[in-house]
């Protein structure tokens, strides 16, 4: 049922219900049974055993698995154990980073628990908002939070904040009206919604949705029907894991085909081919990753970024999009005075939100009158809270104190200088309000209100401390200047005095214009800079916001967002909407549902979206986006719908955020051009010595010690190499690019140059296979370890980006090299791995041959960086 739509009467009679006496006790039951509890529905129940669970559901920790199984069915219990203790571990890892369960519901739950007063029975009661029913009658004052979505029946200067809800940073006044059908969530005046706060007046109301039913509830069944999809960094995994696989399979079968076929016994045919399948999965990957994010994780909680699921750490370096409600994120969501207009000019206030810092262009002397009017004709309060101001009352009030304030006015000590003894209250139809205040032995009114009324009142004029005509020239130009503040959207207040006779009549009238003052809320000071950052690294900035398109359009001028600005009623008359997304920046009064159009329509052009937010109306699209960042100090709705949240509302925080998921994803290529260069070696070095009639050059011992041992120091200090200077000055990488894109010389050429070098020293020492296969062994992990300082960067030369910059990788790769020779020396090392020791000449022979993939590597790099 449209209530909005209707007049109040015929509410009320299609709800059955009275509104003098409310529903009876026995009929609030009965629908209490009908509709149930005015409270959020949950679905399911997120619990420690299915994050547990969720660890294990990666492809690559399969083949793992499937590793594991392997190993004990042949009986190398060795393998078996270590590969089990990379699995746990990985596990852990995950489990403690992921550990925070989705509370969205529950969030949505507490904004619903609170108490609400109604009539029932005749009496006013005050119940729990979850026995509120449709037909109840409701009653709200100042500071109440609305229970349930409630059609307006009677109201007195009644206004409610719904930023949270619609995104509209200026408390919206509420009557009873009849508003056309198709009227927007946001453009109801004459309902009020569930979770939203009363700011000013007094009403009664008649509730007509409860529950699932409500604004919030729809947002609940949002969230819940909005299934988290796999980030980008899960997807390329994915693909890897089954590229993994393949390849696992393809070479036993073939190790196992070309062994028979050159009449080898079947069965150590078969055991070769499983240890060669084996050492071609590389055991330590899902554990260097799941490091990896998890001190991203840390370094990002250090710079306010926390984030709630660990590989959405990743996601956000790839973002392409940044989709930012205005109100709270771009913006304080805290209106401020920014320009006057008094003594004919304009004087402009620095300063943004509830901050008392700021100054005023001209002397605040030189307009004093007008900043008392302001803070005299005022009922709002400003508490100091920790190190912040929070606001009681109507935030266009506080705006006006905070003014007051910055001139060094004592708000406070005025009150009580200038007692008030009478009030004409501001109401929708007047737009002004009127106090009068005992001052010295006179009284004196003072007015604020639109600009357009005030100046009706107005006989006189205030000019540099002197009454004067108010000549049709003066007010001609006061409306000139009215309109271009409403081009920026500022919000407009005009003020003016009058002393009073001892029996006045006619307060309002024969009045003296002060001046004006012209606020709004202004963008955070380094949001500009942020953007410009977003632009440079190859990023758009998306608003989308619930208030007015003027105020949107404006606030988007000012940050230097670029592009076309459209309404969600635009939005819906689209037939072809996705072509058009590309080149809309601005989307204005805009509900949840058009959020994920918006969403869906940039994913459909191949964007990873990013979506940030702070109300309860954001959580379904901070849901639906690649990433979805809730602000520190938003709802908790908005917080446990997201997979990131700014601790410190900074939207310049995403710009170091996306910095170190970049960081994250290029020491993922990094690190997975060492180990499958690595692996890739190793795997033709066995095949082809097979083919090739050879002894093994490698047993499994080398192998497993190769990739866990060898491989896991290096790539963990891969994993924490420093960003690239030029990180945010380049594009974002493609999302359908291939994770070996750009490491082709790494997975190709690098393996062949090993394989060459390691099977030329096996060969040469053969037929001493101890000796031969001691040398091959340590040829091997020489080139690895070399290779781990090339890929200090993929596409410089090391030297150009310092191959000593990482401490962390010139520790790992000297262990490494110091474990391995520990090997060739220590008889008890010896005998386990089946080495023999090797001569200072063997040693630096091998160095000289293994050196070789490093300089190809590095020169082919230098040839190529012009051309990138």
């Amino acid at each position: 049922m449209d209530y909005h739509h209707l007049p109040a009467k015929e509410g009320i009679h299609e709800l059955c219900t009275n509104v003098l006496l409310g529903l009876s006790h026995a009929e609030a039951e009965a629908r209490l049974k009908k509709y149930g509890l005015n409270a959020i529905e949950e679905k399911r129940h997120f619990v420690a055993l299915k994050i547990i669970t969720e660890q294990f559901t990666s492809p690559l920790v399969w083949i793992l698995l499937i590793a594991m199984a392997i190993s004990f069915f042949m009986k190398e219990m060795t393998d078996f154990y270590v590969i089990g203790i990379v699995v746990v571990l990985n596990a852990v890892l995950g489990f403690i980073q992921n550990y925070r369960a989705e509370k969205a519901i529950d969030a949505l739950k507490k904004v619903l628990s609170l108490k609400s007063t109604v009539l029932r029975d005749g009496q006013e009661r005050k119940i729990d908002s979850s026995f509120l029913v449709p037909g109840d009658i409701l009653l709200v004052e100042t500071g109440d939070k609305v229970g349930a979505d409630a059609r307006l029946l009677e109201t007195v200067n009644l206004e409610t904040q719904e930023a949270a809800l619609t995104g509209e940073s200026t408390p919206v006044s509420k009557q009873d009206s009849i508003l056309p059908k198709e009227t927007p969530v946001s453009d109801r005046t004459n309902t009020i919604f569930s979770g939203t706060v009363i700011t000013q007046g007094h009403a009664k109301a008649v509730v007509i949705e409860t529950g699932m039913s409500t604004q919030i509830g729809k947002i609940a069944r949002l969230i819940q029907e909005t299934k988290p999809e796999m980030t980008h960094l899960q997807k390329k995994l994915g693909a890897l894991a089954k590229f993994i696989g393949l390849a696992v399979v393809l070479i036993a079968v073939l190790t196992f085909g070309i062994g028979a076929l050159f009449g080898r016994e079947l069965f150590e045919m078969f055991l070769a081919s499983i240890a060669l399948a084996v050492a071609a999965i590389p055991e330590g990957l899902p554990a260097v990753v799941t490091v990896s994010l998890a001190l991203g994780v840390q370094r990002m909680a250090s710079r306010n970024a926390l984030v709630r699921r660990l590989p959405s750490v990743e996601t956000l370096g790839a973002c392409t999009v940044i989709c930012t409600d205005k109100t709270g994120t771009l913006t304080h969501n805290q209106m401020t005075v920014q320009k006057l207009f008094v003594n004919g000019k304009v004087v402009g206030i620095t300063g943004s939100g509830y901050d008392l810092q700021g100054h005023f262009d001209d002397n605040p002397k030189n307009f004093g009158e007008l900043l008392l009017i302001g803070a005299l004709n005022n009922n709002a309060k400003l508490r100091a809270e920790n190190s912040s101001w929070e606001v009681i009352g109507d935030p266009t009030e506080a705006a006006l104190l905070v003014s007051a304030k910055k001139a060094g006015l004592n708000v406070e000590e005025l009150h009580e200088k200038y007692p008030r003894i009478e009030e004409i209250e501001f109401t929708s139809e007047r737009k002004c309000m009127t106090t009068v205040h005992h001052v010295g032995q006179n009284n004196i009114a003072y007015t604020k209100g639109a600009p357009e009324v005030v100046l009706k009142m107005c006989t006189k004029i205030l000019v540099n401390g002197k009454v004067m005509p108010f000549t049709s020239v003066r007010r001609t130009e006061i409306l000139h200047v009215c309109e271009e503040f409403a081009k920026d959207a500022l919000r407009v207040l005009g003020f003016a005095y009058k002393p009073l006779a001892k029996k006045e009549s006619e307060i309002e009238k024969n009045m003296t214009f002060v001046g004006l003052q012209a606020m709004i809320d202004p963008p955070r000071e380094e949001v500009k800079t942020a953007i410009e950052k977003c632009k440079t690294a190859g990023i758009k900035v998306v608003m989308i916001t619930g208030d007015h398109l003027t105020t949107a359009a404006a606030i988007a001028k000012q940050l230097g967002i670029s592009g076309k600005a459209v309404t969600g009623a635009e939005l819906d008359r689209m037939t072809d909407f996705e072509q058009h997304a590309e080149h809309i920046a601005v989307y204005a009064r805009v509900d949840p549902a058009h959020k994920l159009k918006i969403i869906d329509a940039l994913k459909a052009k191949g964007h990873i979206v990013a979506m940030t937010g702070d109300g309860v109306n954001d959580a379904p699209a901070l849901k639906k986006a690649d990433i979805g960042i809730a602000m520190g100090t938003g709802t908790d709705v908005a917080k446990e719908a997201s997979a990131m949240v700014l601790a410190d509302d900074n939207f310049a925080t995403i710009v170091n955020a996306v910095q170190e998921g970049r960081k994250i994803f290029d020491n993922i290529q990094k690190y997975i051009a060492f180990l499958f260069s690595g692996n890739v070696g190793e795997v033709l070095v066995v095949f082809l010595s097979i083919l090739g009639g050879l002894p093994l050059p490698l047993i499994a011992i080398h192998l497993l010690w190769i990739n866990l041992m060898t491989d896991a120091l290096p790539a963990l200090a891969l994993g924490v190499d420093p960003a690239d200077d030029d990180i945010m000055q380049r594009p974002p990488k493609k999302p359908e690019k291939s994770i070996f894109t750009g490491m082709e010389q790494y997975v190709i050429t690098y393996p062949l140059l090993l394989t060459i070098g390691v099977l030329g020293m096996f060969s040469y020492y053969l037929p001493d296979t101890p000796h031969a296969r001691t040398v091959a062994f340590t040829t091997l992990v020489l080139f690895e370890l070399f290779q781990a300082v090339s890929c200090r960067s993929l596409t410089k030369p090391a030297f150009s980006v310092g191959i000593f910059k990482n401490k962390h990788l010139a520790g790992a790769v000297l262990l490494s090299f110091t474990l391995q020779i520990s090997l060739l020396y220590v008889p008890a090392l010896q005998e386990w791995f089946r080495v023999v020791p090797l001569t200072a000449m063997q040693i630096l022979l091998i160095i000289g041959v293994s050196s070789a993939g490093f300089l190809y590597l590095e020169l082919w790099k230098w040839w190529r960086q012009p051309a990138l």
